[in-house]
């Protein structure tokens, strides 16, 4: 037998008596158990992936887990934090990714730290060269939570608080986005697929930009984008609107009354409710009007300009275009336009 030959047999033989000791161990549940919390903040999905020791009847702060040391937050492995979008984290922007979570407590401020290396086990292999972000914040009492979790509280449409809540500590910490950001680059991105070929998608990224006050120039662009698929009012009122806001006062004004040449009544009532559900109850309320002018027959005109008032406070307005609609409006309309008005009554 030739060395090398030898060589590859004792190679095989460790494997193969590593693979027999392996097998000889049962899965068993880990003493601090896994877990995973995940929140969706606009466009971007926050997890943490984390193990949760208990307390077992011991002193934790400054024993179990000692004062001024890099700790794990959390047991066993390494604890993660991901991203899939960029967040902003104590004013810096931190890109989309995975991270090692970490924290080195102390009987006042915590340092909060997201490191690069979110692979390491535990926070023994831990390396201050590879920090992403450090930070401070103050941890607050709270009551007594026997097994480490972390939750997502004070969720808003732009930021969330994640917390480390153990003993009877809180360790809070604020996460947010540029939710406008975020919402045009993932229309943009949309707008390459199925919705770029009809004229609503550009329309509603255009709409965005108005409602919000955002990006004008580039609503505009899709505007435009909308028309030249298919010009109607929805879209040159949109337009005219931008116009508006970037003070192109004539040109907008020009357009607004092109919009609702031969303009179709539903049409004109969809749109006067896409600006009321964005908050733009004046413009809602205009075209509501417009509406009661080009159909002045129809009961469904002055019940939706009743809501645009009612919308805004204008009490005796709402209840005067309600029961207006009432007057015309067809017997299966009538229980829900007395509702409507008995509310009032009641305010």
């Amino acid at each position: 037998m030739n060395k090398q030959t030898r060589f590859l047999l004792v190679g095989l033989f460790l494997l193969s008596t590593f693979s027999i000791s392996a097998q000889q161990n049962l899965t068993l549940p880990d003493a601090s158990q896994h877990a995973v919390v995940m929140q969706q903040v606009g466009m971007c999905e926050i997890k943490i992936d984390y193990h949760r020791p208990g307390v077992k009847g011991r002193e934790v702060w400054g024993k179990l887990v000692p004062f001024d040391q890099v700790w794990r937050a959390g047991a066993n492995e390494n604890t993660t934090i991901s991203f899939s979008k960029e967040v902003i984290i104590d004013g810096k922007k931190v890109p989309a990714g995975i991270y090692g979570l970490h924290m080195i407590p102390t009987e006042n401020d915590w340092t909060i730290i997201l490191n690069k290396d979110h692979r390491a086990w535990g926070s023994f292999f831990y390396k201050q060269e590879n920090d992403f972000l450090r930070f401070k914040v103050k941890p607050q009492p709270s009551e007594f939570q026997e097994w480490l979790m972390y939750t997502f509280d004070e969720v808003t449409p732009n930021s969330v608080t994640a917390s480390l809540k153990w003993e009877k500590l809180t360790v809070p910490f604020k996460i947010e986005i540029d939710l406008h950001k975020q919402m045009l680059d993932e229309m943009a991105i949309q707008l390459t697929g199925i919705p770029g070929f009809f004229w609503q998608g550009w329309n509603q990224a255009a709409n965005y930009c108005y409602v919000n006050g955002v990006e004008l120039e580039e609503g505009l662009e899709w505007a435009d984008r909308s028309i030249g698929i298919n010009k109607n009012v929805t879209n040159t009122f949109t337009k005219s609107l931008l116009l508006n806001a970037l003070g192109k006062k004539e040109e907008a004004s020009k357009l607004k009354e092109e919009a609702f040449t031969n303009a179709a009544e539903t049409d004109v009532n969809n749109l006067g409710y896409q600006l009321l559900g964005g908050g733009k109850i004046d413009d809602a309320i205009e075209v509501f009007k417009m509406n009661t002018e080009l159909y002045p027959d129809s009961w469904n005109v002055w019940d939706s300009l009743a809501e645009g008032y009612m919308n805004i406070g204008e009490k005796q307005l709402a209840i005067d275009y309600y029961k207006k609609a009432l007057s015309m409006a067809p017997e299966n309309q009538h229980a829900r336009i007395n509702g409507a008005l008995t509310q009032l009554d009641a305010e």
